[in-house]
């Protein structure tokens, strides 16, 4: 940061200061004596003051004297599990400053102290600077501290935060610097500063962290040495943290001319790692968790020599299954998936209580940086940042059934165009919210996050309890897709808020802390929940999330997402190349979440998915935590109606019934084969419907005002094209306009006449009749058809009869034969007469047993099984299948079986489109005889309605919509 110099104006030595009146002697005289008694009052209220908070300071000569030290416990929930024991026995051993580096003094003097021989115990720029930056931290000091003033605070004092202790810390150090050396109370700090755990003073911390001595230390050892003093904990068990304040101190180092920028960029690339060492801990990360909250309340000197008692949110079993599914996890499928951690975190929704952690699969493995705690650490969460768009959107006024499109889309921005894609790279069109989510579609949950605002969700994420997303200048569209970081810890907690129905409890960890005589510090009482989301919204994205049918199509009906006899909602999430796997999920008691990767951000194997790598642990923490718990169901939500198609789940459209034929309006005489139901609509975003601030309100009368509104339009009519050239069975409806004639050519004017000129009535025939008709059509007559007793027999071209041989259901009596005749566009006239059939039906030696005439087939897959009966297969050299469109087509060979050996023939009809279709078939004996089958009629129509699957989508590939496009979470558009 640079500052530019401006030469003040030298007009004022120009200007002559004049009294509005002349002061006399007198006054002069007075305003002498008035400050004169403010200095003398001012120097006694100073002396009073000191003498007062000096009363009862301690001995500096006693400085390392100390009480005895006690150890602090640290317990789970119940009190009965000790977790961890902080032994109050320190490890120190004396060092002379000679024998200290000059690396590990300039260190140290560059980071903490760079006045420390110019001033004399205190440093006031440095006391006035923490103070401004603690007004604008919220209260809290920054810094601002000498080496004297650290050395009186840990060695004399206590870490208490009031202006008491600050001004006796400043007086004992004055004292200090009066009664020893500069050089010396540098040999007391190093030798009684505190660097982590049990080891006070530098030569214990370099034997401890570096086994070996401190005359030994590299440029960068002693870097990090010097970094721990500040907050010895958090930089333990945070080794980013401690790289980034290391690369701090060599800059600063380099700043003051100790070291040359060649020793410090070799310094900074050097590979430094220590780490705590523990024995006889459960949950360590847990546990250094809750250190690094108590030193930041206690100071490091009470939690490690203080004997606090301190009892804890954790469920001592439910960490033990925590721990075995993240390691019985990470074995199974680490080799196959390319992954070798994993983390684990688990809450109480109704409480806010941490009830499980699992910071890695090993936290003494130094091959996978395994005392790294992923649940505080910052990752990229995929797609299991969706949610809380939708909800936000929730929030706004859309609903569940709210249709987007998932169409290839332009989203213009300030700088460039963003073209987000589904990791299957097709498009499914329109569909719900509903099945966008469950499908973690991108493109719609991209436009979801539009329709939202950036800066809207960031604040509702603020609200949930983020605290990673903090620089809103670095996201853009893509931060639905996982473009921010946020910790583990952070997005379960945030899940919670969805688990209790939009209310939020704060996420707790100490439950009471107690020191070394019973005194209770503090302890944890019932907060009300902060209400983060309005309760329906809440309980509207949970039944989405907990709607296994409607993930279904990509996850499979059985899947790592559902738990055994119990409702669950959840969401998985998986980054660009595969660097992070995440599944969330949760009951109305219990929320978890883990994510699986490697600590390195390396990537794994591709297919390496949140539903295939980390819901299989969540699948077995889940299930065996609540083992011995009540199953509980999610409050079903009130999905609002809006009143608006596009916000409830209708594009906007009209259904109607047309007659084929005139593609008018259908009648009462229009005859059911030429009836078709059709929809009439349009294609438009969803920004043609509505405002996007306000989508409840008025549609907006100027869409094109709206920056996405003309590439949302070209993608949806980019869509309709493609898919009206390759598949227009997808489309939802015709774009075409309603008519508002009826038909006029299914008409009684036009229906055809037909008389049986024979038989006569009540004739009697054998099995085989010859019938003569006559017929005549406006239209002309297109085919005949025959019945008897309403049951279809044969179809013919002649209008002037046929032979037609009775089938053998046909017995001996009483018979109704009917005939009727077709004009071209199916309008009807008909003739019947009575016949006595006298000849009984031999035995029919081939017949179709399956379907039966007259039946009706829904096309629900493209082939139909249909099984023709045999009376002696033995006999026969072959039997064939023959299928003709009634109206008129070429007749074809279904299929042909050579020399039979069951009575059951079966062919695979491959069905046509919707239409009426004849079938027969034919048999070919050994002595040369051939016979065919009674023909029978059946009627093929499209699966339910003649309405296209609007919302249905069968293109995404099991599990890989969850996984990111190439560039898809960079965080910036």
């Amino acid at each position: 940061m640079s500052y530019e110099y401006i030469r003040p104006s030298s007009s004022w030595k120009k200007r002559r200061f004049k009294w509005p009146f002349k002061p006399s002697k007198q006054l002069w005289k007075n305003v002498a004596l008035a400050c004169l008694a403010l200095v003398v009052g001012g120097s006694l209220f100073g002396l009073a003051a000191f003498a007062w908070v000096s009363r009862d300071l301690p001995d500096p000569n006693k400085l390392l004297d100390r009480e005895v030290e006690q150890s602090t416990k640290i317990y789970d929930r119940t009190g009965e599990h000790l977790l961890y024991e902080i032994h109050g026995n320190k490890n120190r051993t004396l060092v002379k400053l000679d024998d200290i580096p000059d690396v590990m003094v300039n260190a140290t003097l560059a980071v903490e102290d760079q006045q420390f021989f110019k001033h004399s115990g205190f440093n006031p720029v440095r006391i006035l600077k923490g103070v401004v930056l603690g007004v604008i931290f919220k209260g809290r000091a920054q810094g601002g501290s000498t080496i004297t003033q650290q050395l009186v605070k840990n060695a004399i004092l206590t870490n208490e935060r009031s202006i008491t202790r600050k001004l006796k810390e400043i007086i004992l150090s004055i004292a200090l610097e009066q009664r020893y050396t500069k050089e010396e109370i540098l040999q007391l700090y190093f030798n009684e500063i505190p660097y982590g755990s049990t080891n006070y003073g530098v030569e214990a911390a370099a034997q401890a962290y570096f086994g070996k001595s401190v005359r030994d230390l590299t440029l960068a050892e002693a870097a990090t040495l010097a970094s721990l003093p500040k907050a010895p904990t958090t930089y333990l068990n945070n080794p980013d943290k401690l790289d980034a304040r290391r690369d701090t101190v060599l800059e600063l180092m380099w700043g003051e001319g100790y070291i040359t920028k060649e020793e410090k960029t070799a310094a900074q690339d050097e590979e430094v790692s220590i780490r705590e060492k523990v024995d006889g801990i459960t949950a360590p990360h847990f546990v250094f968790y809750i250190k690094e909250q108590l030193v930041e309340k206690y100071g490091e000197r009470q939690v490690e020599e203080g004997g606090l008692k301190v009892t804890t949110s954790l469920d001592y079993d439910k960490q033990l299954i925590a721990e075995e599914a993240v390691k019985a996890g990470v074995e199974a499928r680490k080799d196959s998936y390319g992954f070798e951690n994993a983390s684990l975190v688990a809450i109480d929704p109704k409480t806010g209580q941490i009830l499980s952690m699992v910071g890695s699969i090993d936290y003494f493995s130094d091959t996978i940086d395994g005392a790294v705690n992923v649940s505080t650490r910052p990752r990229q969460p995929g797609s299991s940042m969706k949610p809380f768009v939708y909800t936000a959107g929730f929030l706004a006024g859309y609903t569940a059934n709210t249709i987007l499109y998932d169409v290839e889309t332009v989203f213009k921005t300030e700088t460039t165009d963003y073209t987000p894609r589904n990791y299957s790279l097709n498009e499914a069109g329109p569909v719900t919210i509903r099945k966008a989510l469950q499908g973690s579609l991108n493109i719609p949950a991209v436009k979801m996050l539009y329709l939202v605002g950036v800066q809207n969700f960031l604040d509702f994420a603020e609200r949930l309890g983020y605290t990673t997303l903090g620089d809103r200048s670095r996201f853009g569209l893509s931060l639905v897709l996982g473009g921010g970081e946020v910790t583990l810890l952070e997005h379960t907690a945030a899940y919670g808020a969805l688990a209790g129905e939009g209310k939020q409890y704060p996420t707790v960890s100490l439950l009471k802390v107690e020191d070394h005589d019973g005194n209770v510090l503090e302890e944890w009482k019932q907060e009300s929940p902060r209400e983060v989301i309005e309760q329906n919204a809440a309980r509207e994205i949970n039944n989405v999330l907990s709607d296994n049918g409607a993930r279904a199509y990509v996850f499979g009906a059985s899947n790592y997402l559902t738990l055994s006899g119990r409702a669950a909602a959840g969401k998985t999430g998986t980054t660009n190349d595969y660097r992070d796997a995440w599944m969330i999920g949760y009951t109305p008691s219990l929320v978890a979440g883990v994510w699986a990767g490697n600590n390195d951000n390396s990537e794994m194997v591709r297919g390496a998915d949140g539903s295939k790598i980390a819901a299989p642990i969540w699948q077995d923490f889940m299930n065996r935590a609540l083992a011995t718990t009540p199953a509980e169901a999610f409050t079903a939500p009130e999905i609002p109606v809006t009143g608006k198609p596009i916000l409830d789940g209708q594009l906007p459209s009209t259904t109607v019934t047309i007659d084929r034929a005139s593609g008018k309006l259908a009648t009462e005489e229009t005859p059911e084969s030429q009836r078709q139901e059709i929809v009439c609509g349009e294609y438009h975003s969803i920004l043609h419907y509505v405002n996007p601030s306000d989508p409840l309100g008025p549609a907006p009368t100027d869409m094109s005002s709206d920056p996405q509104y003309l590439s949302w339009e070209a993608g949806i009519a980019s869509w309709v094209e493609r898919t009206r050239l390759t598949d227009p069975t997808k489309l939802p409806f015709e774009q075409c306009t309603v008519p508002t004639e009826t038909d006029d050519v299914h008409t009684r004017q036009n229906e055809p006449d037909i008389s049986i000129l024979s038989p006569d009535k009540n004739d009697e025939v054998g099995r085989t009749i010859r019938v003569e008709i006559e017929a005549d059509a406006p239209r002309g007559v297109e085919r005949v058809e025959y019945a008897i007793d309403g049951r279809f027999v044969k179809s013919s071209d002649s209008r002037a009869g046929t032979m037609l041989t009775l089938p053998s259901w046909v017995d001996v009596g009483d018979h109704t034969l009917q005939v009727t005749a077709y004009d071209d566009v199916d309008n009807a006239g008909s003739d019947s007469v009575k016949i006595k059939v006298t000849e009984e039906a031999g035995e029919a030696n081939v017949g179709i047993l399956e379907p039966l005439n007259g039946q009706t087939i829904e096309k629900t897959t493209d082939t139909f099984a249909v099984t023709v009966q045999l009376k002696h297969p033995t006999n026969l050299t072959n039997v064939s299948l023959f299928v003709e469109p009634l109206r008129g087509g070429t007749t074809t060979l279904v299929g042909s079986i050579d020399s039979p050996s069951s009575p059951f023939a079966t062919f695979n009809w491959t069905l046509g489109s919707a239409d009426d279709y004849v079938l027969w078939a034919r048999i070919d004996s050994e002595d040369g005889d051939r016979e065919e089958s009674a023909s029978i009629l059946v009627t093929v129509t499209d699966t339910g309605s003649s309405l296209p699957p609007v919302l249905d989508i069968t293109e995404s590939e099991e599990s890989d919509t969850d996984a990111e496009p190439e560039g898809a979470a960079e965080g910036v558009l």
